[in-house]
């Protein structure tokens, strides 16, 4: 199976037609949106969006492992899969189905898509929905990190003053100017401000996030967007936000337009908590 980075309801809809017995379909959004309707044989896994991470040094990052690899072997997933994540909407869940693939991908899993335009692009198809819960086996999940797609603190440090990668903040504007911490309160973490020398783009930028179906913009609009900062196809982007989320939206979205991109997964939640770490806290 060659699989794609953004996958359409219609495709999904033929993928599983040809080959249902090797797609997984994951839901992200919380059990009680899950519980009311999801698109059939999905299984709900919210943590995909809700895990913090507690460091990006080897402790962390192995405590994640550990986690993820115990809910997918619950839930019968082995790693082999072609696995496709979905959420509401792309303006909605602060992108959780792009967090969900990039766990995914981090945790060795090949075939990995996101569902373009979310559970909305699925009813507006007018496809078929359920409320029923799929029965799954518990399987073994085999776990083959790939730590190239990880940036680690450590990495964010040494490249603050490396012209060579462009440090890209993706949080809303309120995070950005300093006026707060988090996108769940003002004071959340203890330090509001910027990791030093990062240029800023917020998320929603690189998708068509006011329509009814909201979906990510074409290869040379977010191009002409990256450019308009500094960003071009040649640039190294080491991308973040809170906690990983809207960078991997963001992550996919310069994917797409072959932009080459990692993700800072700890981002400002970790950053922000390290005193030892330097940050631009100015309120602009």
């Amino acid at each position: 199976m060659n699989t794609q980075l953004l996958i359409s309801p219609q495709e999904l809809t033929s993928l599983l037609a040809e080959n249902s017995s090797q797609v997984v379909i994951i839901d992200t959004r919380s059990p009680e949106e899950y519980a009311i309707s999801h698109i059939p044989n999905s299984i709900n896994i919210r943590e995909f969006f809700t895990y913090l991470l507690d460091n990006s040094y080897p402790a962390g990052l192995n405590k994640l492992q550990e986690h993820f690899q115990e809910i997918l072997s619950s839930v019968g997933i082995t790693g082999a899969e072609w696995l496709i994540v979905y959420e509401d909407a792309f303006n909605k869940g602060y992108g959780q189905s792009c967090r969900a693939a990039f766990i995914l991908k981090y945790l060795g899993c090949a075939q990995v898509s996101v569902l373009h335009g979310g559970y909305r692009a699925w009813l507006k198809a007018g496809l078929p929905i359920t409320n029923e819960v799929p029965l799954r086996e518990r399987s073994i999940f085999k776990l083959h990190p790939n730590s190239e797609m990880m940036v680690t603190t450590t990495e964010m440090l040494q490249a603050i003053d490396n012209p060579e990668i462009i440090k890209l903040d993706v949080r809303d504007r309120e995070e950005w100017l300093g006026l707060s911490s988090s996108p769940y309160a003002p004071d959340f973490c203890p330090r509001k401000g910027r990791i030093p020398h990062a240029l800023w783009l917020e998320w929603h930028r690189l998708m068509i996030s006011d329509s009814e179906i909201p979906l990510f913009r074409s290869k040379a609009e977010i191009l002409e967007i990256c450019e308009s900062i500094g960003i071009t196809s040649d640039s190294i982007v080491y991308v973040y936000c809170f906690k990983g989320s809207r960078a991997a939206n963001t992550l996919i979205a310069l994917q797409t337009a072959g932009i080459y991109a990692k993700n800072y997964f700890g981002s400002w939640n970790e950053w922000s908590r390290d005193f030892s770490l330097p940050i631009d806290s100015k309120v602009i």
